[in-house]
């Protein structure tokens, strides 16, 4: 009797640990099969994660299926930007489910800045890389950080506007104003990290038990989004069994992983950008006056270049400048959605949608480039890794304070700017832009006059008409166009400067 006890005891043992090793060898897969699955026990009130850049990595699949729930509503949205009409989180806003963004960018989505304008949602305008890093911070547990991006700014200042009246023109709520302190001499402000509710990630592979892969520069906000949230949802392109991604390859351990859902929603490119002249406008011959001289201020950019160098491009002219780099010159370009290394714009028939770069353009990867998130492709902005950055501007004053960013009334959000110029101690800021606006009124002013994107970061300044240098807070000619004249420089000037000894003519 004793023994058959004894036996009974022994099998019992066997049996468990025979379990417990079954299951550290296969682990309860994560993956479900129904969006209402996915979004079980998903309350109103909440704060929501979603990843992607543009149409880049969105989690389409789920978001249209929160679409459909509209009992969860009183949503606090954090994303770089909320999609375009009719895709992404914009389906949200239009709803009325999501009441506040917290966001970097409106970019063109109408329903988007018209809901802001109006008075009818709440906006946390938030520089991107801030929100990469306030994201990452509640991902690691810290409660706040202090960032050298937008010092000097409304950021800094608390006057971002975050709710209108219905008239768009009296601001009914303004964002809190940072508190600063300075390390080594130089100011900083304090950014609280963003805690999630719930995170939305769009993954190209995810293995059974939450492992993800991502794609190209699809990574963006997904991997950081990833490991913040309560509970992580993500959506994968394909689902795989565990070791079907290697380990080095695991950009989102399955610890930060609550659910697996197979993605169903195709994947779009916003704008189609290819390598050859007939497609591409920007490379033709310029015909009308405007085109002349955005052709000039391009060309003298391209000297801006330095072999060897790492560069980041602002949207619009300065993308085109690599166009006229002498063969001789080697730069390597970072695009802050997550690339080092950009290639030219594809071919016809060979863009990827998980290869865009800042602009939502489809570009293609140059042999050595390398692939990141947002917080990381930051991380190498603010600490002046980026040698040049070249930005365009609506303003520039004559002590190098920069505004790029907003107009009275045009509020679209300040993306990466801000950061771009947030260590020009390190990093060499670049402005290109006409040398006056559409109704002739001088952009270079004793002092900015629209809300500025930071301050005494300039260093020197490309316009049609003149190149200036910004040296101890004065501006200096040191260049001219020929077709121009010293006269007509000073006339479309609003802020007196030095000639330069060495002045010359532009030469493109």
């Amino acid at each position: 009797m004793m023994l058959s006890v004894f036996n009974k005891h022994k099998v019992t043992t066997v049996v468990q640990c025979f379990v417990r090793c079954y299951s550290l060898v296969h682990p309860k897969s994560k993956v479900v099969y129904s969006t209402d699955e996915a979004l079980e026990g998903i309350t109103s009130n909440v704060t929501l994660l979603s990843g992607g850049f543009g149409l880049s990595g969105v989690p389409d699949t789920i978001i249209n299926a929160l679409v459909k729930k509209p009992e969860i509503k009183n949503i606090t949205a954090v994303s770089n930007n909320a999609g375009l009409d009719g895709r992404g989180l914009s389906q949200l806003l239009v709803t009325g489910q999501i009441t506040k963004m917290i966001s970097s960018y409106i970019g063109g989505n109408r329903t988007f800045e018209k809901l802001y304008l109006t008075g009818a949602i709440d906006l946390e305008l938030t520089p991107q890389g801030n929100l990469a890093e306030r994201v990452r911070a509640g991902a690691a547990g810290i409660p706040a950080f202090y960032s050298p991006t937008g010092v000097g700014t409304w950021l800094e200042e608390g006057k971002l506007p975050v709710r209108y009246d219905s008239t768009g023109e009296k601001v009914l709520k303004a964002s809190q104003a940072r508190e600063v302190r300075e390390f080594n001499g130089k100011k900083y402000l304090l950014e609280p990290a963003i805690f999630g509710d719930v995170a939305l990630v769009k993954a190209y592979k995810a293995d059974t038990l939450g492992n993800c892969w991502f794609r190209g520069a699809a990574r963006n906000f997904n991997s950081v989004m990833g490991r913040n949230a309560k509970l992580t949802i993500v959506e994968a392109e394909n689902i795989v069994e565990p070791g079907e991604i290697t380990p080095e390859d695991v950009h989102l351990p399955a610890i930060y992983v609550d659910r697996v859902i197979q993605s169903t929603t195709p994947k779009d490119i916003e704008i189609f950008k290819y390598s050859e002249t007939s497609q591409d406008p920007s490379l033709e011959e310029p015909k009308s006056e405007s085109e002349l001289k955005r052709s000039k201020i391009v060309k003298r950019a391209a000297q801006e270049f330095k072999d060897g160098s790492f560069a980041n491009l602002g949207i619009g002219m300065p993308t085109l400048a690599p166009n006229y780099l002498p063969e001789s010159i080697n730069v390597t370009l970072q695009s802050e959605n997550g690339i080092l290394g950009l290639g030219p714009y594809p071919h016809k028939g060979q863009e990827d949608p998980d290869l865009i770069n800042a602009g939502k353009e489809t570009v293609t990867l140059a042999p050595g480039a390398s692939l990141f998130g947002s917080e990381e492709s930051f991380a190498m902005i603010r600490s002046g890794k980026i040698d040049l950055t070249i930005l365009g501007g609506l303003q520039v004053a004559a002590n190098g304070d920069l505004a790029n960013w907003g107009l009275p009334g045009r509020v679209k959000g300040m993306g990466g700017a801000m950061d771009l110029v947030s260590n020009p101690q390190n990093t060499r800021v670049v402005v290109v832009m006409e040398h006056v606006d559409r109704k002739g009124r001088p952009k270079i002013l004793p002092q900015c006059q629209f809300p500025l994107t930071g301050q005494k970061c300039v260093s020197r300044i490309i316009t049609d008409l003149a190149v200036f240098d910004i040296v101890d807070e004065k501006l200096v000619l040191i260049e001219y166009d020929p077709e121009s004249s010293i006269e007509e420089i000073k006339a479309k000037t609003g802020a007196p400067f030095e000639i330069s000894p060495d002045l010359k003519p532009i030469e493109v």
